[in-house]
């Protein structure tokens, strides 16, 4: 049985064979109602557009790229929680960059840099793709830099790091900034204990700079480190937990964790203990992943714009194919404090 062919599909459709290479590569440009004939002829023949072939001839992969760091997580892993309750920092940009991907008529194309992976590999997905996004801190700049020489690159999450690559972060500092207020101001909370990430973390350590601010502005002791450090893991937030209160003395009034998977491990991790959220500790996040507004009580946190990190990365990086000329542009989109029931407001 051979195989079906563009020509085959075009044939059956009445197109021309550059109609129906448009319906692939931008499926905006073409008429819904010859698209939806296109489409109907080739699932009719079980056609399957050669990505290869279609490189050749228009010299693109029809393809973008995103690269990010895999951390492990057991307990958010192993948790049997609904599908969309699960969801993740890293989980939320996927979807929004593959939502936007395919309505401008690309495939998205993923890879999780592991820790101790194979050399090479981010090199070989980055030869596959048009463009490429990379959350910050997952690839060496010099390598990063090797990669933008023959593709764009869109930098997300932390600092730019190289000046001529597009960009787009969240207002890490001013979130958590405003939720350290809303803390000491409307609470009237004074012993506050921050848990960050690890040093490497560009965004957690926005974060703890705009807690500092806030400490700064109300008169409280300024910390020159987090309380405690770890990954950005449910395990590493049980871990802070565990290693504060064995410090003894008073203990913290409230737990500020650098993101909301470490706030839920923090959480668990205080109700093995016997200690109840928020009448003995209070317990804020930041993200606002979906598991935040499930789990009780329900976490307080600074909800950013993750899908909307995707789908801005997918917009970058088009208008740099487009017009590679352009100058570098960098975007901050803006976070919602979220009050909920682990900080003592009233649940939404």
């Amino acid at each position: 049985m051979s195989v079906p062919t563009v020509y085959d599909v075009a044939e059956r459709a009445g197109v021309s064979i550059a109609t129906v290479s448009r319906v692939y590569r931008n499926p905006d440009a073409v008429r819904a109602q010859t698209r939806d004939r296109v489409l109907g002829a080739a699932r009719d023949l079980g056609y399957v557009p050669s990505g290869s072939a279609r490189g050749l001839a228009s010299r693109s992969t029809g393809v973008l790229g995103l690269c990010f760091p895999d951390y492990a997580d057991p307990e958010a892993e192993n948790a049997q929680d609904d599908d969309v309750e699960a969801m993740l920092y890293s989980d939320e940009i996927i979807r929004g960059m593959e939502r936007a991907a395919r309505r401008h008529g690309y495939a998205l194309l993923i890879a999780a840099s592991l820790s101790g992976g194979p050399e090479g590999l981010v090199a070989k997905v980055a030869g596959l793709v048009d463009g490429f996004a990379v959350l910050a801190g997952t690839i060496p700049a010099e390598d990063l830099e090797v990669i933008s020489r023959r593709m764009p690159v869109v930098m997300l999450a932390g600092p730019r790091g190289i000046d001529h690559f597009d960009h787009i972060e969240v207002a890490n500092f001013d979130g958590q900034a405003e939720l350290t207020r809303h803390l000491v101001k409307d609470h009237g909370l004074t012993r506050l204990a921050f848990v960050g990430g690890m040093a490497d973390s560009p965004d957690a350590e926005a974060r703890f700079q705009g807690y500092r601010a806030a400490c700064r502005e109300a008169g409280l002791p300024v910390p020159s480190v987090p309380d405690v450090r770890g990954k950005l893991t449910q395990t590493e937030g049980r871990l802070a937990v565990e290693r504060l209160l064995e410090r003894g003395g008073r203990p913290p009034q409230a737990m500020l964790f650098a993101n909301d998977q470490m706030a839920v491990g923090g959480l668990h991790a205080l109700e093995r203990l016997g200690l109840r959220v928020p009448d003995d500790v209070v317990v804020t996040g930041f993200d606002g992943i979906p598991l935040g507004r499930t789990i009780r009580p329900a976490l307080t946190t600074v909800r950013q714009p993750m899908r909307r990190l995707g789908e801005e990365a997918v917009e970058l990086l088009l208008k740099r194919l487009r017009t590679p000329d352009r100058a570098p542009e960098s975007v901050i989109l803006p976070v919602t404090l979220t009050r909920r029931a682990s900080c003592g407001c009233i649940v939404a």
